[in-house]
């Protein structure tokens, strides 16, 4: 595998033709590739969610993950723009939609792209990844411990609510990974989500990690639990070398 890349920060024109700042990093090279949306979790644009997005790089898949609260706090630091979106009661929906559409067309853009384009999620993010896969016509799709697919958040809650109405509508193949003691998404909860898809015929794969929690990927926090982590990564790429390849 060849690691080399470039990153870098560009803006984007996004839902309503809003100017968004998104992370960007691409493998070196002519070979063509598959892409990735790199949707970030609630804690909000950061070091971690830009290492991800460089670590699709570094396996091959060009990738962005597009800055979703830089309306509300542009140039802010990733604290602060948290926030303000928390305090605004979260991402709508459809801004997150097209948000991502605008990623995944300049994804399909590049000069390398073989016009295949995933989406992956992290938290808040995995449910916007079930969202933007239900919405728009994507190749591949990965929701990690998405709250609230199934069931309504608490009230108040910077989240929005329930997407089982849409699960018909999901346009590509699904990876769900998840934490045998989460609560948002439960155990119970994925298992819904599962008998919805399989009413509706879809294409999907769910894996529940043993001795995890929510954001159980989270290197720098004390949620992170490194065998489904590592074992996650992996259904990961075989995912997309499956499915974006």
């Amino acid at each position: 595998m060849d690691e080399a890349l470039t990153a870098q920060t560009i803006h984007l024109s996004g839902h309503g033709g809003d100017d968004i700042e998104a992370y960007q990093a691409v493998p070196l090279g002519d070979d063509p590739h598959g892409s990735v949306v790199v949707i970030h979790h609630m804690p909000g644009y950061d070091e971690a969610t830009r290492e991800i997005t460089r670590r699709f790089a570094a396996h091959g898949y060009a990738a962005v993950c597009p800055n979703l609260y830089w309306r509300e706090a542009p140039g802010a630091g990733t604290e602060e723009a948290a926030a303000a979106a928390r305090a605004a009661g979260g991402v709508p929906d459809e801004r997150l939609v097209g948000d991502v559409a605008a990623a995944a067309a300049h994804l399909r853009g590049l000069p390398a792209s073989n016009g295949k384009v995933g989406v992956i999620g992290y938290c808040s993010g995995g449910r916007q990844s079930f969202l933007a896969a239900c919405s728009l016509d994507l190749d591949a799709a990965v929701d990690c411990y998405g709250a609230f697919v199934i069931g309504s958040p608490p009230e108040g809650a910077p989240m929005r609510g329930p997407l089982d109405h849409l699960a018909g509508d999901l346009s590509c193949p699904l990876l769900g990974l998840f934490g045998a003691e989460d609560t948002h998404p439960s155990p119970d909860q994925t298992a819904e989500l599962d008998r919805i898809l399989t009413e509706h015929g879809k294409t999907f794969e769910f894996h529940t990690y043993d001795g995890a929690g929510h954001a159980f990927f989270a290197v720098d926090r004390p949620s992170y639990r490194q065998p489904a982590a590592v074992d996650g990564w992996q259904q990961i790429w075989r995912w997309y070398e499956r499915y974006l390849t």
